[in-house]
């Protein structure tokens, strides 16, 4: 099996005034919480969007693995639908030290490029902002933080950046290279 070197680039903001603002994009869009834990609809939302850029560590999860995520305190999917059809998404998972994590997000590649995904970024960083407010179980939110890879999208660091993220940590590390797999298996199979 060969390998392939990928970088990861961890990025933070430590103050809600860190956050920049996005222009809203054209027409009918809108960000919408998932409120009801649904494996099926998140793994749509996780295969869809990561289908060309290599998202495989979550396409093994089980029904019920996929439940105990979801049902977890402090973990919330922000959906981005333009004209009702699912656009990106975006996932938040708190933890009990103020620290909210944006786990994932992205876009389907079909609603890639109209200015969706910053405004999705925006709107899913202010929900991580007062994530501790809207959910007094949790504590106030101190730090959000992602993460991002060269096997992500091209304009992915640009889009963090733009919107207040600073970068704390690189890292390189060699793994297995596979196949994009699409969708459902086979998809972008010649």
């Amino acid at each position: 099996m060969s390998h392939i070197a990928v970088t990861t680039w961890s990025l933070e903001q430590t103050a809600p005034t860190d956050l920049l603002p996005a222009a809203a994009p054209e027409g009918d869009v809108r960000v919408v919480r998932s409120e009801v834990p649904s494996p099926e609809f998140s793994r749509f939302l996780y295969a869809s969007v990561g289908a060309d850029i290599r998202w495989t560590d979550r396409l093994g999860w089980s029904y019920a693995r996929w439940r105990e995520h979801l049902e977890r305190p402090g973990v919330e999917t922000w959906v981005a639908y333009d004209r009702g059809t699912p656009a990106g998404y975006v996932e938040l998972a708190a933890g009990d030290d103020g620290v909210v994590e944006i786990e994932y997000f992205g876009l389907i590649p079909a609603f890639r490029g109209r200015r969706i995904g910053g405004h999705l970024l925006a709107y899913g960083t202010a929900r991580a902002w007062d994530l501790g407010e809207r959910r007094p179980e949790l504590p106030p939110t101190k730090r959000v933080w992602l993460h991002t890879c060269s096997k992500d999208g091209e304009h992915a660091m640009a889009n963090y950046q733009r919107r207040g993220f600073r970068l704390f940590d690189t890292k390189v590390e060699e793994e297995p290279e596979v196949a994009t797999p699409g969708p459902w298996p086979g998809a972008f199979a010649a």
